[in-house]
């Protein structure tokens, strides 16, 4: 058996990993820190690229992904074609062991008001290849958003009844 070639600790992540249980680390079996590795801790490492704001880390101020301007932004070619350049950026500068195979967005037909964001990638040192899926809150075209008394749009809230 070989050593593997990516190690992280393992963790669950509240936007993406829902259905896996309590957001945060998780522990081994014997008490300790669990760990996952190549493919899996590649994938996670995607998923926290995409999920950090530029700015929300102390010593690396540039990593992250700017998908978080989306939100509220109009649905459409192009706020989809933002976030397709968005998280392609992202991770051309963080992330060296994947190349693309295929990334696009489009807003999700059964939901209009979310942006469902593609990606295929293959890891270069093994070949593997994974899909992701991300899912951003967008406007749906058709209902302006609701706004606070600054003018500012309320997080969550839709023009309309309510």
């Amino acid at each position: 058996m070989s050593m593997p070639r990516y190690r992280a600790l393992a963790m669950v992540h509240p936007d993406f990993d829902a259905d896996a249980g309590p957001a945060g680390l998780r522990t081994a079996p014997g008490g300790g820190l669990a760990s996952v590795t190549d493919a899996a801790a590649v994938r996670q490492s995607l998923l926290l690229l995409l999920s950090t704001r530029p700015g929300e880390r102390v010593n690396r101020p540039d990593y992250g992904c700017r998908l978080f301007q989306l939100v509220f932004e109009p649905a459409g070619d192009t706020t989809a074609g933002l976030a397709v350049h968005y998280v392609a950026r992202a991770i051309e500068r963080w992330e060296e062991r994947i190349s693309i195979l295929s990334l696009d967005a489009g807003r999700m037909p059964e939901e209009p008001g979310q942006l469902e964001i593609r990606l295929h990638y293959r890891i270069r040192a093994t070949s593997h290849e994974d899909r992701i899926t991300v899912v951003v809150p967008v406007r749906d075209a058709g209902i302006p958003p609701r706004l606070n008394d600054t003018g500012a749009p309320v997080p969550g809230a839709y023009g309309g009844a309510g």
